[in-house]
């Protein structure tokens, strides 16, 4: 818990230390969502990383090998839109193409959701096209409306926030992207709203969407892996409930929290029968994160965690799968991964305000620690190659409110809690540059 404190500690600080709040021509990410009939806009995003380490650290003893290579990506380009069929009815939906591909169709052949199943995978192209939202809402009043349909589950910053112009450096805070699916989208029903006025002013999400699937629980990315979505339905034996609150009661600051809570999720399993000798897996995910923004200086602050019973058992259940599967099948399952995060960054042309021409830039510095296996049942050995704890330093230039040029230093420690100081295997550390952009284009 002690990481909860330093993170909000060091938000809300940057908050009362600032002597104006927000204007709207200089928020961070301005975005005018206005619009009478429809709207089309998009995100998207083009990477450069210059690295000087090899691509396993887990291979031998000491980590990453020295390794000087540089890669290219487009790490997602999307296309949204919303269109009011009515006053009270819209429809939304966002497509997104990752890595400039069309990813890979997996299948189960005869058998499927039976113990003698076998899988087949057919590789087109790397990357993947998918409908990250897809959804009608139905507005009813200020403090409760309802929406039908494939969502974006607010878990954590990041996920809730993921449009490349809410956060500083060059690509998505890793922890977060580590652990958890990202975009984390669900098909469901989801009830929100917003209440209270002046200090005392909230709004929520709580949602029922499908849950995840134990097969991808893995060493490496925890429960991102757990992900459904590579067959043609998801089974939803097992639903998953999420629920988000953001307090927004001080003008430039706000502060959440948000609960995922998927009781038995090892009925969500390809085959029904993997973990009935474990009882009830009851996965629980839970995040608290802060944001705060005025016309000098932009904080933000993210903690993660969660739990996941029987993770010896889920470990030994998933080695027995073929390795025609498309799960990794690597073990041991944590019983509990954590990531917290922190960024700092200010507003040079509020300094400079007597010159008109000086560009938006914003130098930043972040923190991120994270460990997909921070605790294990007992009978499990750790690997404490997952244990990262990564610095980035770089600079922000916006020369348009909607588009953003990246470039920073990343270094990251192997096998180490500490902020600073060396851990126990090689570091690692590159440069990145994005260019990245966020706007809507044609509106009515």
């Amino acid at each position: 818990m002690k990481h909860i404190y330093s993170i909000l500690t060091l938000a809300l600080a940057a908050a009362l230390s600032s002597p104006q709040l927000v204007q709207a021509s200089e928020a961070p990410a301005p975005v005018d969502t206005a619009y009478q009939r429809f709207r089309v806009g998009s995100y998207g995003e083009v990477l450069t990383q210059f690295k000087n380490y090899g691509t396993n650290r887990y291979y031998g003893g000491s980590g990453s090998t020295r390794q000087h290579h540089a890669e290219i990506s487009l790490p997602r380009f999307v296309i949204a839109g919303d269109y009011k069929i009515s006053k009270k009815w819209i429809l939304g939906a966002e497509i997104e193409f990752e890595a400039g591909g069309t990813g890979q169709a997996i299948e189960m052949e005869a058998g499927s959701g039976s113990e003698n199943g076998e899988y087949e995978t057919e590789t087109e192209k790397g990357g993947e096209v998918a409908v990250e939202q897809l959804h009608i809402t139905r507005l009813i009043l200020p403090g409760l409306n309802i929406r039908a349909g494939h969502l974006v589950l607010p878990i954590g910053l990041t996920n809730s926030h993921h449009e490349p112009l809410n956060y500083f450096t060059a690509a998505r805070p890793e922890g977060s992207t580590t652990l958890i699916p990202s975009t984390w989208h669900e098909t469901g029903l989801e009830i929100f709203g917003e209440f209270g006025k002046g200090r005392a002013r909230f709004d929520y999400e709580a949602m029922i969407t499908a849950g995840l699937n134990p097969n991808g629980f893995d060493k490496y990315n925890w429960v991102k892996g757990g992900k459904q979505g590579l067959f043609e339905t998801d089974n939803f034996s097992a639903p998953a409930y999420t629920f988000r609150l953001n307090w927004t009661g001080i003008p430039g600051l706000r502060v959440g929290a948000s609960v995922f809570f998927n009781p038995n999720a090892g009925r969500n399993a390809d085959k029904f029968v993997t973990y009935d000798d474990l009882g009830r897996i009851n996965l629980f995910v839970y995040s608290f994160d802060a944001q705060y923004s005025d016309r000098y200086v932009t904080a933000r602050a993210n903690f993660l965690s969660g739990n996941i019973p029987h993770s010896l058992g889920i470990t030994s259940a998933n080695r027995t799968y073929s390795s025609k599967s498309p799960y990794s099948r690597q073990g041991p399952v944590a019983k509990r991964a954590v990531d917290w995060s922190a960024e700092v960054g200010l507003n040079l042309k509020s300094i400079f305000s007597g010159c008109e021409k000086f560009p938006v830039i914003y130098p930043f510095v972040h923190y991120n620690y994270y460990n997909t296996q921070e605790t294990g049942e007992t009978g499990l050995v750790m690997d404490d190659r997952c244990q990262v704890s990564l610095w980035s330093f770089g600079l922000n230039w916006r020369p348009l409110p909607m588009l953003v040029v990246k470039a920073d230093y990343t270094t990251r420690q192997i096998g180490t809690h500490k902020m600073f100081g060396t851990g126990k295997y090689n570091s690692e550390s590159e440069f990145r540059i994005a260019v990245a952009y966020n706007l809507w284009f044609a509106r009515r």
